[in-house]
């Protein structure tokens, strides 16, 4: 499976010189968790709710903009990226989203969400069984065989 099988299109992007307060307005308008930062068409930095302090970071918004409060350099991944490697890189650089591009610009992004709810659909793989390959039985496991003495 590919990130661009479960990532958001129409993603919402603000500037680096937008007020935080605005966007963190904006964030729960449109009830979501990350803006993309953009420069013209090319993605510079995500802000996330955590970013902005949320509910009670007010003080932290006050007079800041995007620019100085986003998470930067910006994680991408092309559309065609396995899912697996997306969660690895999320895992391995602890964010909570990744930017999906197309030819530089943003195409849609990918949070920890979307891939819990594929997880959840049990969508996590399709993997391909060779018949070759297909246990006829299935063999105590060594400990158990063990203490038993059944083999």
């Amino acid at each position: 499976m590919r990130v661009q099988d479960v990532m958001t299109e129409g993603v919402q992007t603000v500037s680096p010189g937008t007020a935080a307060d605005d966007a963190w307005a904006l964030m729960r308008l449109k009830r979501i968790h990350h803006l993309v930062v953009t420069q013209g068409s090319r993605p510079v930095g995500v802000l996330s709710d955590r970013d902005t302090g949320g509910l009670r970071g007010r003080s932290l918004r006050a007079g800041r903009t995007v620019g100085e409060l986003m998470t930067k350099p910006v994680i991408t991944v092309p559309r065609t990226t396995p899912v697996r490697r997306a969660a690895n890189l999320m895992r391995g650089h602890s964010i909570g989203c990744l930017v999906v591009t197309d030819a530089g610009k943003v195409a849609g992004i990918v949070t920890v969400a979307d891939l819990l709810e594929l997880l959840g659909r049990g969508g996590d793989r399709s993997v391909e069984t060779s018949k070759r390959w297909t246990l006829k039985h299935r063999a105590p496991h060594r400990k158990r065989a063990l203490a038993t003495g059944v083999w």
